[in-house]
């Protein structure tokens, strides 16, 4: 039963960290999305440590939370294609091994899943926001390209932080 309360715990204290993390912008784009200063990092390195059943749980939670606080929505498909499945996809990470390589993959491979599930609603629901000389699949690509600074800004946190972090969850057991 403590390791269920300490794991309940953590997660909802990475949650609200990602949650008030992802107000620290860097850049705010007019329609929806913005470079934060690494407000997926808590839910990685919960699903890291936890692994995935419950990475997937605290980041569809922290999904669902960031379009709660502040989501912009245009019909039920974008909720799910812009929070629920973009951020819930962060828990996969707790499926890669527990090395810092593993940990940077499963990252990396999340992070792209998020960038799809953007592109895919800016192209399908947000079409209209194209200017007419650009397609809107070209359109969606380059505007949600601020994933990919996201996910620079990400691995370069987790490289830094992730060791002290399972050291210290190591030692605090």
């Amino acid at each position: 039963m403590k390791n269920n309360t300490k794991m309940i715990t953590e997660a909802g204290a990475m949650i609200a960290l990602a949650q008030v993390l992802s107000y620290i912008k860097l850049f705010q784009l007019p329609q929806g999305g913005s470079i934060t200063f690494g407000s997926m990092v808590p839910i990685i390195l919960f699903a890291s440590y936890w692994g995935g059943k419950y990475g997937l749980i605290a980041a569809f939670t922290y999904g669902f939370m960031q379009f709660i606080f502040g989501g912009f929505v245009l019909n039920p498909m974008s909720i799910l294609l812009d929070y629920i499945l973009a951020f819930g996809i962060l828990g996969i990470v707790g499926f890669f091994p527990k090395t810092l390589k593993g940990v940077l993959t499963g990252s990396t491979i999340a992070i792209i899943f998020r960038f799809l599930c953007h592109f895919l609603s800016g192209w399908l629901i947000f079409w209209f926001y194209a200017p007419d000389n650009i397609a809107p699949w070209l359109y969606s690509l380059q505007y949600n390209s601020f994933v990919l600074v996201e996910l620079i800004i990400t691995l370069v946190i987790i490289t830094t932080i992730y060791k002290p972090y399972m050291n210290f969850k190591n030692t605090s057991k």
